[in-house]
Formats: structure tokens, sequence, C-alpha cells
């Protein structure tokens, strides 16, 4: 597979969707805005700082993961969906939540193949801009709307354990599903930045068609990367954790235990949890990498080491952030032990009418055979 020439600012403007970079989009700005240009021109086209085979070997890899992880995630999420939807009990807030994220993730990993296939081409985009641009914005959706789903859930379980007395209307299934639409719509908002300036275009020095976020200015890149770590990661980060010491003081608290329901809140809490928990594993390391490469907007740090080293980890924690939408179905099986309770009623129904017709059926065939046997043969004999 070709790799790009250009330097370590290209090849990170070609990779992974979640990986916006402030620096990365300088390297186009150039060829239309010279004074937006770097100062480390230089950096670029120096043999020295050229990693094309760390590169090759990271690009090598992506294809096979990215397909491990959405064959894993379909079938995944896939079943969390069909045990909530089919379940005969009416869905609880938790679960209309819960619910979401696991619609959130199908629908991104729905869209991960076109950038495997993308990957194995050497990046090059063969979809059109139209597919470009709804890829891009369905992966991007995915980030905004978990963490949104995974602060309401948060919410949720504060008000059940820490404020079971005081009733809420976000404690109401009606009212989470209408929570929900909105931050469905939110998340769309927070896109638009993809929908509007994801292009498919020629970039010289890769020799490839390209699907790359393209703002007419290098700012704009700052900004968009400021706007998502604060109001999307750092703001609902701190209400998840203003939560979450409330949850666990209370789980500890033994005079709650006989007020009603509580102990099966307690229960589906640590399954709120364990989700948050690896939530917090797979994306926080994204953000801070994604920090610190809009802090090289500034050319805070000299030289070219820097900027390889970033490429390499906003690779990497783009990664670890798809894989999170594989994991979390795991997490229901393993920890959750309503939900495992759930998926056997479910799935011990549907599968239940199939046995009772396979039964029926080799019964009837045993019967033929039978009756088969105990027919006179033509010569009187038995």
């Amino acid at each position: 597979m070709s790799s790009p020439k250009g330097g370590r600012r290209l090849l990170s403007a070609l990779s992974a969707p979640l990986t916006t970079s402030a620096a990365a989009d300088t390297t186009f700005q150039r060829k239309t805005d010279p004074g937006a240009a770097f100062k480390s021109k230089k950096c670029i086209l120096k043999t020295v700082c050229d990693y094309t085979a760390a590169w090759l070997w990271l690009s090598s890899l992506q294809p096979a993961y990215l397909g491990l992880v959405t064959l894993l995630g379909l079938l995944g999420n896939g079943l969390v969906l069909c045990v909530f939807c089919l379940q005969r009990k009416p869905c609880s807030v938790a679960d209309v939540y819960l619910g979401n994220l696991a619609a959130a993730d199908l629908v991104m990993l729905c869209c991960l193949p076109f950038w495997t296939v993308t990957v194995a081409r050497g990046y090059r985009w063969d979809f059109g801009e139209a597919m470009c641009k709804l890829v891009n914005v369905a992966i991007s959706m995915n980030y905004i709307c978990s963490m949104m789903f995974l602060t309401l859930v948060s919410v949720d379980r504060y008000l059940a354990l820490v404020k079971p007395v005081s009733p809420s209307r976000l404690r109401r299934a009606p009212w989470a599903k209408r929570i929900c639409l909105g931050i469905w719509v939110l998340g769309l908002l927070f896109t638009l930045p993809s929908l509007l300036f994801r292009t498919v275009s020629y970039v010289e020095d890769a020799g490839v068609h390209a699907c790359i976020l393209r703002f007419p200015r290098p700012e704009w890149t700052l900004y968009n990367n400021i706007t998502q770590t604060v109001l999307g990661f750092l703001i609902p980060g701190l209400a998840v954790a203003y939560c979450t010491c409330y949850i666990v003081a209370a789980l500890n608290e033994r005079g709650l235990e006989g007020l009603p329901g509580v102990r099966a809140e307690r229960k589906a809490t640590h399954l709120v949890l364990a989700v948050l928990v690896v939530f917090l594993i797979c994306w926080t390391p994204h953000h801070v990498m994604r920090l610190l490469d809009t802090v090289d907007y500034f050319q805070v740090v000299p030289g070219c080491l820097w900027g390889h080293v970033l490429d390499v980890g906003l690779q990497l924690s783009s990664y670890l952030a798809y894989s999170n939408s594989a994991v979390n179905p795991f997490l229901f099986v393993i920890v959750g032990t309503h939900f495992r309770r759930r998926a056997r009623e479910v799935f011990g129904k549907t599968l239940n009418p199939l046995s009772k017709d396979l039964n029926y059926l080799s019964v009837s065939f045993t019967s033929v055979h039978r009756l088969k046997d105990v027919q006179p043969r033509g010569d009187g004999t038995k």
C-alpha cells in the first residue's frame, strides 16, 4: 500500500475521521493561504522527519482491527437492542438511555467498514462525496450522543439512589424518550462542521482522492477542537464525576436498604458504573491527544519528533475509542444480572416455538418409521 510522502501533518489529515488535527489542517491551507502556514514548513519537507515505515506498519494493522471491532460490535449491540425492544416489561429510564447508547454504537459500527476499505486502499475514498459526509457525520455523532446518554444515565442513577424519595419527571420513561430525541438533534448540530466541510479532494502529495475535513481557515479547526473537547467531554465529564461520587457513597450506605426498590436500583447501578468506567478508559486518551495536538498548533514544542508522537498517539487513541462500541455489549452480559435474565426470557421465548416444532417433527418422523416396521409384509410375515 502506498503511503503519503508529504510529512506528518499530511498523514494526520488523511487519517481516521475522529482525528481532527489543528496542525494538520494548515498543510492544506498553505496552497490557498500562505500566510496561515506554519513557520516550520521545513519540518514537512525534510526526509529526516519522514516516518513512512511506522505509518505503513500502523496502517497495515488498522483494517483487520476495524473489521474485528465492527463484527463484534454489530452482533453485540444488535442483541442488546433486541432484548430491550422485545422484552415484555416496559423499559425503565435507564433502559431507554442504555438502549439509545447501543443504537448510537450500532450506527457508528455500520459506517466503520467504509473507513476500513479506505485505509486498506491507501486512504483513497471511492464512495463519493455524499457518503464522505454521511459516514463521518454518523461516526462523529456516536461520540457526542454516547457521552450525553451516559451523562443522563448517571443523573438517573443519582436520582434513584441519592434522592430515592424525591419524585422527578426525569425518572419517567416518556420524558426520557423525549430527552433522547433532543440528544440526537444536539448530536447532529455538533457534527455540522463535518456535514459542511468534509469533502473529497485530490491530495497531490499522497496521490489519492481523500475524504478530508477542510475548513476555510486553519483557525476554525482549532475552535472546533476546543468546542468538542469542552462541551463534549469536560462539562459532561464533570457532571458524571459529580453524580458518580454521590452514587458510590449511596451504594456504601446501609440505611437505604429498607426502602422499596433500592436493592434493584443498586444492581442496575453496577452495570451503569461499569459502562461509565470503560467509556472513560476508551475515550480519555483520545481527548488528551486531541488537546495536545491543539496545543501543537502554536508550535510550543519545536522539531518533528513531537509531531511524530502526536500522529501515532492520535491514531492509537482513535481506535481505542472505536473499541468502546464493541465492549459495551459484553459489559451488559457480564455485569448486568437483570439484563441476562431478560435476555434468557426474550431469546428463550423466541427459540422455544422453534424447539417445539423440531421436537414435533422428530416424533412424527419416528412414529412413521415404527408404523412401517410393524406393517405386515407381502409374504405374510411381520
